[in-house]
């Protein structure tokens, strides 16, 4: 059983939300603000925090930075706002995936349920390493020359899967769908956002330039020596 935390100021739809997380046989935390959210995150460590953006006082995107600043906890964003920029926004801070509103309750089981695969890893080799990094999925750790690099969730798996493949080309239609499931209406400038921050990261650790895109084709790692 995992258990859920719900951040939304609308108690109709927090209820909603927690009956059909419960059914899904989820332990579930509430909270209304950003604030006890955070102070929630903090004495009750949830496996995953579905956190509406639209929040009063604190935002949504302003919660997520200060988790972020001190948890990798994944992090399901609900926004109202159908606009790109929002939900890439909300990424780059360390976001796992977004839902758009309205959405159906069932729709929102299913992306928890595929965080939390991800998050909680499958039956592939537990360690993984390339050059100077070691990925490790049992303890959800990653390493580049012995420094560690935090990773949101989203960012892990998707580091796992091109060097569980290092070398070869993937496209991105693999990556969406390994990533998010081949019904998702996830797009491309959702995957790119991950890469983006999965790169920069790799950068400031020491491995500049290791993730190469090839337009019209797909992503792959580069030779290491």
């Amino acid at each position: 059983m995992s258990r859920i935390l719900i951040v939304d100021d609308d108690p109709r739809l927090r209820d909603l939300l927690r009956i059909a997380l419960e059914r899904a046989e989820h332990e579930v935390l509430t909270a209304g603000d950003g604030q006890t959210a955070i102070t929630h995150a903090a004495r009750h460590s949830p496996d995953l925090i579905v956190l509406d953006v639209g929040l009063p006082e604190m935002d949504g995107f302003e919660v997520c930075r200060r988790l972020r600043a001190r948890s990798e906890v994944p992090i399901l964003f609900l926004t109202a706002r159908d606009d790109e920029i929002d939900r890439i926004v909300g990424l780059e801070l360390g976001a796992d995936d977004y839902v758009t509103k309205p959405f159906s309750p069932r729709e929102v089981v299913a992306r928890v349920r595929a965080i939390l695969k991800r998050a909680n890893g499958g039956t592939r080799p537990q360690a993984l390493r390339y050059g100077p990094i070691r990925l490790d999925r049992e303890a959800r750790h990653c390493e580049v020359a012995g420094n560690r690099v935090t990773l949101t969730g989203t960012e892990f798996e998707l580091l796992s899967m091109l060097l569980a493949e290092a070398g070869r080309m993937l496209t991105r239609v693999h990556l969406i769908n390994r990533l998010w499931g081949a019904s998702s209406p996830v797009s491309d400038r959702t995957l790119d956002s991950h890469l983006r921050n999965l790169r920069r990261k790799l950068d400031e650790a020491g491995c500049p330039d290791l993730i190469e895109t090839l337009h019209g084709q797909g992503v792959r790692l580069r030779s290491v020596e």
